[in-house]
């Protein structure tokens, strides 16, 4: 057995190029580049602005979450092929130490993050947040179809660990850590809004300006649909339930149990725990009924109680909502409420696939831009399987099983003065599943201004 290094120019990242033709249908790094301002002197430029997002997205997309992977990273050539990078082995580039280095490295991509907070000197990439915000929600609604009927807006807030002295730092009494308390809204699987916020502030914080931006957008993209906002119970509060119902808005949200409502579901509960004696197994029941709270609420409001009696004990639980009278009790709960569950599985596959939580610079401009980008990378592999994996085994799969099956592949690349050449690996245990991916990617028409 022999073992050397003269293997060539190889690479572990060979999926990446799938994400490439996700980017060029999307249009994702052009558009975000958008939100840039470039003042830099382009006489010494080698990496333009949306080679610069598409090399921070996609390798977000590839499991590379922080930026000091990019000082090895910026020699892979599959990645550099994939960001766009017309020599992808880096023997042009201008500076000798620099040769056969593709890509940007950590300190160039950090220049552009903390452009966010910084202005003037090595700073001098400045992003609009407004702009970025705008275009993650235009993302988001592009993948609705026109013709949608329903639209469930999924609302929820969720923790973000702080491990230093980062702006916006503080305390929060219920996760027992300092964090970020950052606020997330989708419409299924796909992400509309990632707003970063101090958690000093209740978890509904921003809820109504957010909804104030997304509705007329989804009105628009889908005119004939009805949207439902649905949340857990720190989002019940009367300015979000008034909101929805000046706005047209249906709302299924979470309310948080208390000794009056217990007592309007007192005799459900007694039927309940009679029928769980005699079953031995968990029950449940559920009650409709009006309800209005002493001082906090302006009117009266529909309210389903479910009463339910598991082998651990009794498990209240309520809701209110403005859905019409005709949808009975344990329909609006387990098949409009229930499902909420599935946010918090997109949010994990943010935080644990993506780095939604990697908010490690000292300022929160800059965090926040970090977040934007594990949302815009999310986006393109949730556009690969919306795209090229649908009906397949990996139609399902979250984030990060789609990049371990299918986007961590060997590659061996050759550069000539005609073609880059790139081979994979021939025994690639998901070579047909890949190859139909890519066809089905091809034929996505590529985005222009109307969507």
């Amino acid at each position: 057995m022999v073992a050397d290094f003269s293997g060539g120019f190889l690479s572990c990242d060979g999926g990446a190029l799938l994400l490439r033709q996700v980017d060029l249908s999307m249009q994702l790094s052009r558009r975000v580049a958008a939100c840039f301002s470039d003042y830099r002197n382009q006489r010494f430029v080698e990496h333009s602005v949306p080679e610069l997002v598409a090399q921070r997205m996609i390798a977000l997309a590839m499991g590379y979450e922080d930026l000091n992977d990019h000082n090895q990273l910026r020699l892979d050539p599959v990645i550099a092929a994939s960001v766009g990078k017309n020599d992808p082995l880096g023997h042009d580039r201008i500076h000798p130490q620099d040769r056969g280095k593709a890509l940007a490295g950590a300190s160039t991509l950090n220049r552009m993050e903390l452009s966010a907070q910084k202005s003037g000197g090595n700073h001098k990439l400045p992003c609009n947040p407004e702009m970025m915000e705008d275009l993650v929600l235009q993302l988001g609604v592009e993948a609705l179809p026109r013709d949608s009927k329903q639209i469930i807006l999924d609302i929820d807030a969720t923790d973000d660990p702080l491990h230093g002295s980062q702006e916006g730092a503080f305390y929060h009494g219920y996760y027992h850590n300092y964090c970020y308390l950052p606020l997330y809204i989708c419409v299924g699987d796909v992400p509309l809004w990632a707003q970063l916020r101090t958690s000093d502030h209740d978890a509904c914080e921003g809820t109504n300006q957010a909804l104030e931006k997304i509705v007329p957008v989804l009105r628009q993209r889908c005119p004939h649909a009805e949207i439902i906002l649905r949340g857990d119970s720190g989002f019940c509060r009367e300015s979000i339930l008034q909101w929805c119902e000046s706005n047209g808005l249906q709302y299924v949200i979470g309310l948080s149990r208390n000794a009056r409502l217990e007592k309007e579901i007192e005799v459900t509960m007694i039927r309940i725990k009679e029928r769980q004696c005699l079953c031995g197994t968990a029950v449940r029941g559920y009650k409709s009924f009006v309800y209005q709270t002493r001082d906090s609420w302006s009117r009266s409001r529909r309210v389903i109680g479910k009463a339910e009696m598991t082998l651990q004990g009794t498990n209240p639980r309520f809701v209110v909502t403005n859905l019409a009278d005709e949808i009975i009790a344990d329909t609006v709960y387990e098949e409009y409420y229930c499902p909420r569950g599935q946010m918090e599985n997109i949010i994990k596959q943010q935080q644990l696939d993506l780095a939604a939580d990697r908010t490690s610079t000292a300022h929160m401009a800059s965090n926040q831009l970090r977040l934007w980008f594990s949302t815009l990378a999310y986006m393109m592999l949730d556009r690969l399987r919306r795209w090229g994996l649908y009906d397949t085994l990996l139609s399902r799969a979250t984030a990060g099983t789609v990049r371990l099956k299918l986007l961590k592949m060997a590659a061996k690349i050759t550069v000539s003065t005609r073609r880059v050449y790139i081979q994979f690996n021939s025994s690639f245990p998901l070579k047909d599943l890949w190859q139909e991916c890519l066809n089905r990617l091809i034929q996505i028409p590529i985005h222009n201004s109307t969507g």
